[in-house]
This record gives C-alpha cells, structure tokens and sequence, in this order.
C-alpha cells in the first residue's frame, strides 16, 4: 500500500521560500504570569501565534500538525491513540511516520519560539498549544472561530506513540470504502468525513512529503467553501506526479484533487453533502467545527477544561 499518500495531510507552508526571509521573532518573555497589560496568558499565546501566521503564512501545515497528533486515534479494530505531541520525539514512533514529513521539522520548529516561552514556563502544553495554534490559523485565514479546550498532557518519550499510521491516517490515493473504514473507528459519520475533507481549502500538498504535487484552491491561504465549489465547477483530469509515481488530478486551472477528495462525487451521501457546502458557506462551517472539534478531543474528552491552566 502506498501509505506515503497521505491525505489530509500534506496542507504546506506554500510561500516557505519567500517567507523565510523575514526573521521572526517571539516577543521577549520576561515574567510572563505578570505581563501587566491586563491581557490573559490565553491572549499573549493566541497573539503570538497570529504574529506567526502574518510574518509565515504557515496556518495550512500547523492544521495539518493538530489534524496528525489527534487523527491516530481510533476505536475500532485498533485501538488508542491520542493528541499529546508525541511527534516531538523522532527516534522511532509517530515521529518517523512517512505520514508526518515535514511536521516534525517545519511545522514543530515555527512553533518551537512559542513553545520555548510558554511550555518551557509550564503554562501550556504542547499539545494544547498544536491544538490552539490550528484554531487560531483558521480563524485567521478566514475560517469561524474554533473553541480551544486545554488538558491534553505531553507524552514523555516516542513510547507513547501508536503502531502505525496505517488504517488511522487516511491515504490519498484510496476512495469511498477507505475514508468510511479509517474515519468511521473515530466516531466520524459521513457528513463529518466532508466536513473534515474540507480543510482541503487550505494548503497544498508537497512531492518530498507526501508524494503528491500542488494547491486544493486558486487561493490556498483562504479559509473557506472553494474546495466544495471546486468540486463541483472544475473538470480534473487524472496525471502521475513524474518524481514520485503518485496518481492526482489536475484542473485547467493547475489545482489539484486526490482520489480521495473526488470520492466525495463518486458516492450520493457524501455528493449531497458536497453539494450542501458549496451551496452554503455557513453551514460548511458549523459542521466543520463541531467535526473538527470532536477529532481535536479524541481520547482525552475527560481531561479538557474551558480555561487555560497549568498541565498536569
């Protein structure tokens, strides 16, 4: 199986080359608990993260670094799995996961500044600030605002990983069966699966990554229904992307599809659906939330809070 073919997945940093040039830099920490300007730690973090966003224009991959730490859960014929940042460990587990290229270097290393001031202080952990970060970077591109919950404890070593990424990570090169077999151990019905598949209107995908080459939509930095409208109104045709041998299709507009993203024509229920959102942004939206929300809180429902407070 080509598990490289990872899907959703492969949201980029697109501009990474023409961004890199502006240094950026996490305002100075000093005593962080009495900051002084009557904002909350909540608010310090979420504004840091945003100053991020406008120097980086990195919000696609930190999605798809919250999307990977939570999306391994299952509870079907595997079992476990759970966001708790264990991807910071490479010497073996989720860490090496083919699934993971370029979460555990770019994406953990744009948020390592505000990890070094927040979680180093004991503030927050990882994985609520992997959480955090996704929510604000759909906000900020233009999506609705995602509430943030705050528990998840950071795993201790690449132990507290799970097995593999096969069967929890769904694979852009499989359709209708497969989405339903990986997404339904999840608790995912088949409007959360379209739901979910929507945060394709964001990013891209990166050959050395996942093995599939270019952007969802004509404005990959945009938080909105144009992957459901595209679709709908675009005519793809079926290419093999030359350096990898991974099957995509391309529109005459260059953007691209996944198998798994034209799933979602092939079958009524999730056509329906498709077909729902592009027609009804706000609705898109609500259902992604509450989708989003649940796959954010897989495995550690028990343990979240509605404030920020020290892990534990």
């Amino acid at each position: 199986t080509h598990t490289t073919h990872t899907h959703t997945h492969t949201h980029t940093n697109t501009h990474t080359h023409t961004q890199m040039a502006h240094a950026y830099t996490v305002p100075a920490a000093g005593d962080i608990s009495k900051a002084g300007d009557g904002k909350s730690l909540l608010e310090h973090i979420v504004a840091d993260v945003k100053a991020l966003l406008a120097a980086k224009n990195c919000g696609p991959i930190l999605i798809r670094l919250s999307w990977h730490d939570a999306g391994v859960f299952s509870n079907g014929s595997l079992k476990g799995g759970c966001p708790n940042a264990v991807m910071r460990f490479t010497d073996s587990g989720e860490g090496t996961f083919e699934a993971n290229a370029g979460l555990t270097d770019v994406a953990i290393g744009l948020l390592k500044p505000i990890a070094d001031k927040y979680v180093t202080a004991g503030v927050i952990s990882n994985a609520d600030l992997w959480a955090l970060a996704a929510n604000v970077a759909i906000e900020f591109m233009g999506g609705p605002h995602v509430v943030t919950r705050f528990g998840r404890p950071d795993a201790k070593d690449s132990g507290e990983s799970v097995e593999s990424q096969v069967g929890r990570l769904p694979d852009g090169d499989k359709g209708v069966s497969h989405l339903r077999e990986v997404f339904a151990p999840k608790g995912f019905d088949d409007r959360d699966i379209v739901a979910l598949s929507g945060g394709h209107t964001v990013g891209g995908c990166k050959q050395q990554r996942s093995g599939f080459d270019g952007l969802w939509t004509e404005a990959p930095l945009v938080f909105d229904n144009s992957y459901f409208t595209d679709l709908l109104e675009k005519t793809y045709r079926p290419e093999t992307v030359e350096a990898t041998g991974c099957p995509q299709h391309r529109s005459d507009k260059g953007t691209i599809m996944l198998i798994s993203d034209l799933a979602l024509l092939e079958d009524a229920a999730f056509k329906s659906v498709v077909e729902e959102y592009a027609a009804d942004q706000s609705r898109f939206f609500a259902d992604f939330v509450s989708a989003w929300t649940r796959l954010q809180e897989n495995g550690v429902g028990d343990l979240l809070r509605d404030e920020l407070a020290p892990p534990k």
